[in-house]
Formats: structure tokens, sequence, C-alpha cells
């Protein structure tokens, strides 16, 4: 099979009226990602962009402004008549394809193994429509396959004709016990779906064009329409409520954390960490209970991230000790750094190798070179801190004036004493020394100390006089 004759369609239209939500259903995040996203990820691991079609009604511009940097191309269903309609309105975009493969956009567990799976046994069985099914443990409320020959609880290897697709309502007493489901998933040859598709019918509740009935329809038309098992039920559960996308969320989560538990990592209380589906971690991490791995994050091997630590879109080196309670976003940290605990790196924070950022220390577009230190108390916005400095307890780099923000330049070496506050644009060049409490605003040559307070005066037996005045 070559890539340009099967396509995927991802259903993404629907309202989730279940959801009581705002949002479009296929935008709400499980395991820190849209669930569409998901769906997404899974069908490029089989086809490349290209040959993703993502069929939009819903608050259509939002769902594809929040998607469009994947490259599917998105296929617009201006008013929602069904599924049947759906792929009606897919038709012209895929007249090219000789098989068409549709993913339900609420279905974030699918991976591309089982598409894979169901692209290969189509083809292979030669079939005009595929249906993708599975066995709960509850099978009611789903629409059930009926096969040519019945399935049963302990049928290993069905026969895979089908006659037809059963909604819940339409079952017959006999039918009820019937174990398979429809999963939504289905793979079809392209040419005899469109040459029957206009035989959909809205003689249903809802007046809508249902896809299921193709398999009924193709059928009659004498067509091939078989089923093939998924081989885990939960992977092709989708989600209607929002307890059911937290249930999800959890299943994802956990699964999440065996990966990485498999690879190397020690998670202590895995179902109290939460670890987003795009984070990295290194062999020989640990992880304490109640960390969060959030976003694109990447973490480097031998790490340890005490508990209660949130680290979202950042990259932490090999040997990063992060304690309990830091917060970063957007931060890069080198090799062999410490931070916390309660530490907060902001965006655009670059802390070198063997840096040490402390308690309470806070950092915004901040570079802090390699073996300084920053240990209580701290604000750094804007600055660019040299190797081998020793920022000490309370300081303050002033960087915004009430309209602008500038930069204050740290060398090498240089030692800030503790309550110092360095008003921007300032300039501290190598070995410069900062006596406590000094407020600087000008530059600072290179290895002078600079004192900028008012000269201490000492008055004798002042406080004496005054609690003598005050028992009057």
């Amino acid at each position: 099979m070559t890539a340009h004759r099967f396509a995927i369609a991802i259903m993404a239209a629907g309202k989730g009226t279940r959801l009581k939500s705002k949002r479009p259903k296929v935008l709400h995040t499980v395991a820190g990602k849209p669930l569409l996203q998901h769906v997404i990820d899974a069908a490029l691991q089989v086809v490349t962009a290209k040959e993703i079609f993502v069929i939009v009604g819903h608050q259509a511009e939002m769902v594809q402004q929040a998607l469009a940097h994947t490259g599917a191309t998105f296929v617009l269903q201006a008013e929602q008549k069904g599924t049947g309609h759906a792929i009606q309105c897919l038709a012209p975009f895929v007249a090219g394809f000789d098989n068409l493969l549709v993913l339900s956009g609420d279905v974030p567990l699918i991976t591309a193994e089982t598409i894979t799976r169901l692209r290969n046994f189509h083809l292979k069985q030669k079939a005009a429509m595929t249906i993708l099914t599975s066995r709960p443990e509850n099978p009611f409320g789903y629409g059930r396959v009926i096969r040519a020959i019945p399935v049963s609880a302990d049928t290993d290897v069905p026969d895979p004709e089908v006659e037809a697709i059963i909604e819940q309502k339409a079952l017959t007493p006999a039918q009820q016990n019937v174990p398979e489901i429809n999963t939504g998933i289905y793979a079809f040859r392209t040419q005899p779906l469109f040459a029957q598709i206009g035989k959909l019918t809205t003689s249903n509740p809802h007046a809508e064009y249902y896809l299921t009935e193709m398999a009924a329809i193709l059928r009659r038309a004498g067509e091939r329409v078989v089923a093939l098992e998924a081989s885990n039920a939960t992977e092709v559960l989708g989600a209607n409520t929002i307890e059911e996308m937290m249930q999800l969320d959890a299943a994802m989560r956990m699964a999440t954390a065996r990966r990485w538990m498999a690879e190397g990592v020690s998670i202590f209380r895995p179902e109290t960490c939460v670890i987003d589906a795009d984070v990295t971690i290194g062999a020989d991490t640990t992880l304490e209970p109640y960390v969060q791995l959030l976003g694109k994050t990447r973490v480097g091997e031998n790490c340890c991230i005490r508990s209660h630590s949130v680290v979202q879109n950042s990259t932490l080196g090999d040997n990063v000790l992060v304690r309990n309670g830091c917060v970063l976003d957007e931060a890069e940290v080198g090799d062999g750094a410490f931070l916390g605990p309660y530490a907060h790196l902001r965006s655009e924070s670059r802390i070198g190798k063997a840096a040490h950022i402390g308690n309470f220390v806070e950092t915004k577009s901040a570079t802090v070179g390699d073996g300084s230190k920053a240990n209580h108390l701290t604000y750094l916005g804007n600055a660019e801190i040299g190797a081998g400095c020793n920022i000490g307890a309370g300081v303050i780099t002033c960087n915004y004036d009430g309209v602008n923000k500038h930069p204050t330049k740290i060398g090498d070496g240089v030692f800030v004493g503790s309550d110092a506050t360095l008003v921007a644009p300032v300039k501290l060049a190598d070995g410069a020394y900062v006596a406590a409490g000094s407020c600087i605003t000008d530059d600072v040559p290179a290895d002078a100390l600079a004192l900028g307070r008012a000269r201490q005066i000492n008055k004798p037996d002042w406080a004496r006089k005054r609690r003598a005045e005050r028992k009057k």
C-alpha cells in the first residue's frame, strides 16, 4: 500500500451538548492536550498531514485555529446533519484516494498501532467497509455489531462478516445480549462508499444521516462488510461528559507513568503525579508525590523533583535537584543546578550549570551563569548574571520604571550583598563588590566596591530617654 491511496478522516464537528460547556468538545483537554490533538497525533504516525482531513462544524474557526499547526486539512460541515452527512461533505476532498479510514475526534486513547492494524485488516479482507469493534464489560447504550455468525462472550476468533449495526433503542430482545459494540471507527473503500452513501435516510429519532447505516446499505448492494475487534476495549472509549473525560485523563496519565517507570524513572505514588503526554524524562530520575510535569517539558537523567513542584514547558539538564514547591514555566536549567524550595522561574529564565536558585527566589527573563548562587528571597528580572557570582538575600533588580523594562548586567565573580537594590539600567563589571543594603544606580567598575547608602549615625542614650518619656 502506498501512502497516497489511504486517507484518514477525523470527526470533530459535534457540539458535545452533554458537557454543558461553551468550548468545543474536541478542544477539551486530557493528559495535557486537546482530545482532537491526541487523535491527530496518532494519525500522523500512520500517514502524513496531507492525508488527514478533520471535519469541523460547531465553532469551526476555534477548532481550526487551535489545531492549525498539525498541518491537517479542515473540512467544514456547516450544518451538522449527522455522521453520514459529514462524510458526504468530505467527498470532494478524498476523491483521489482508494480508501478512507474514519476516526472520532473524542477518542484520545486510540493508538497508531490500532489504526495500522485496522488499515491492514481492511486491505487484506478486500472489504467495502470494516468496522472496529470492542466488547466492553457493559455494552448497554452502544450500537451493536450483528455478525453473520453471532459472537458470544467466549468467541476468540469470530467470523468477520457483518450484517448490520443496530442502535441500542432498536435492538430486539435477542440482540440485547450481543456483547460486541460499534466504536464509531471505520475503514471504507471510497468507490462503493460514495456510490451508495446517497441512500442514507433520516428516518430516525434525531432526523440525521447515520454512517452506521452504511453497513446494511453496502450489504444490500452486494458489498463485503467485516469487523475487527480492538485489542484493548479501553483504547476506543470516547467521552461524553466531564466525568468521563476525567476518567480518560486518569487512565492516560497512569499509562504514561507506567511507560516512564519502564524506562527507569522512579515515580513515587504515580497516581498523584501529573505527567503530560509530550513530556520526556531521563533514566534514573526520581519524581516524588504530587509533582506536575506539563506541556513539552524535558527532564534529563538522574534528576530529583520533589513534591508539589510544577514544571511547565521547561528543560532540565542532568543531575538537577528541584526542591519542594518550585514553579518553572518556560525555563532552562543546566546540569547539576539546585532549585528551591519554593523558587519561581518564569519565562526566559536560563539557569547555568551547578547554579543555585534558592528559597523564594524569582527570576524572569534572566540568565544566571554557571556556579552562581542566589539562595534567598531575591528577584532577578531582565538580568544577565555571569559565572561564579553570589547574589545575597533580598537583592532586587529594579527593572521596571513604570513604562519600560531595563536590563541589569552583572559580570563574572561579582558579589552583591544582602538587601541591595540594583536600579536598571546598570552594569556591574567582573569582580565588583556591592555592600549590603546599597542602592546602586550607576555602573560599578571591575573589582571596585560600591556603597550606596546613608552614613550611619549613633545617638547616645536616645533609646533610654525615649523609654523614660513613654512612662510619663
